[in-house]
């Protein structure tokens, strides 16, 4: 049986496998293309008897120099939580992931000082795979001939991943946040490969959904920004040994909520008597986005959302009921 995939903050860790083979990028989605570069990277660490090892970043490097320039709205929207993000990458066979907070230092750390003090001196690569747009360093000074001309010098091999495609189209986290804005999920499960779902704990809300006649299962996603949002049907793992069809809300809440939150609001559409009224709060759960139905829509009265969420549930029983769901 494989151990299970270990986590570090940073690379000053003891624990780390002194020798690694080794990928680095954000890995937003974790989507098909992702999957096949993990797919080759966790081959070559068998051959060479390594560690298989990412090297991602939170926040995103792109949301970091957003921050910076005053721009937040120019960071890329998010396609998963690191704690999905990191879930995807066990699944595809990885030993070690280290997250690395990206900051004022490492943004400043020139090419050749990453190479040096990250890759060899704090990791031990034996074995570098990237992408083939991949760039590295301050000022995107480094490249793969400059990674290629190290390893050379220093005793580890680099290779590079050429793109990967679907039905001739190109699949990279921007793809897959197209498709998600606009709501095309067959085109999301076509490029991740699977279902897309957001995962988290149950959180306790201000329970306005069992006041309406929905109660709801509710879920932070950790990031100001989903790169999905809507109304949409759903599918519920981890609350009973059977998936669980549903309907749910997927952003800020405009009728009830200003507080900016992001949340995923999942109204279940036969809830198991076996769980209780209060059988979901702290339990982890997944929910996969199968199709969408609408926008976010802000309703004058709560009467008015009642009788919107009762459209919505309709209309989701409906596509489950349809031969092609």
């Amino acid at each position: 049986m494989r151990a299970t995939m270990r986590v570090f903050r940073g690379f000053n860790h003891p624990d780390l496998a002194p020798r690694c083979a080794l990928t680095i990028g954000s890995f937003d989605g974790v989507h098909r293309g992702h999957q096949a570069m993990l797919a080759l990277l966790t081959n070559e660490a068998r051959h060479r008897g390594l560690a298989s090892c990412v090297l991602t970043f939170e926040p995103h490097p792109r949301d970091f120099f957003a921050a910076r320039l005053g721009k937040p709205e120019s960071a890329p929207a998010r396609i998963a939580t690191l704690r999905d993000k990191l879930a995807e990458l066990e699944r595809c066979g990885i030993d070690q992931v280290i997250v690395l907070p990206f900051d004022e230092r490492l943004a400043a750390l020139p090419a050749e000082a990453f190479i040096a003090q990250v890759l060899v001196r704090g990791l031990g690569v034996g074995y570098v795979l990237v992408g083939d747009d991949f760039r590295f360093g301050a000022k995107r000074a480094g490249d793969y001939a400059m990674l290629d001309a190290a390893g050379a010098e220093q005793g580890f091999d680099v290779a590079r991943m050429q793109s990967y495609e679907v039905h001739g189209l190109r699949v990279s986290s921007s793809a897959v946040r197209a498709a998600l804005a606009a709501g095309d999920m067959a085109r999301v499960a076509a490029l991740l490969g699977r279902a897309y779902s957001v995962s988290g704990h149950v959180l306790h809300g201000a329970k306005l959904g069992r006041e309406l006649g929905f109660r709801t299962l509710n879920l932070r996603f950790a990031h100001e920004r989903p790169a999905a949002s809507g109304i949409f049907v759903v599918r519920t793992q981890g609350l009973t040994p059977q998936a669980l069809p549903g309907v749910a809300s997927f952003g800020r809440r405009p009728t009830v909520d200003d507080s900016g939150r992001v949340l995923l609001e999942v109204h279940c559409l036969d809830w198991p008597a076996t769980l209780g009224s209060d059988g979901g709060y702290g339990r982890i759960v997944r929910v996969e986005l199968l199709h969408w139905l609408h926008a976010e829509r802000k309703y004058d009265s709560l009467e008015d959302l009642r009788a919107g969420i009762a459209r919505d549930e309709a209309d989701a029983r409906a596509w489950f009921a349809a031969p092609a769901a």
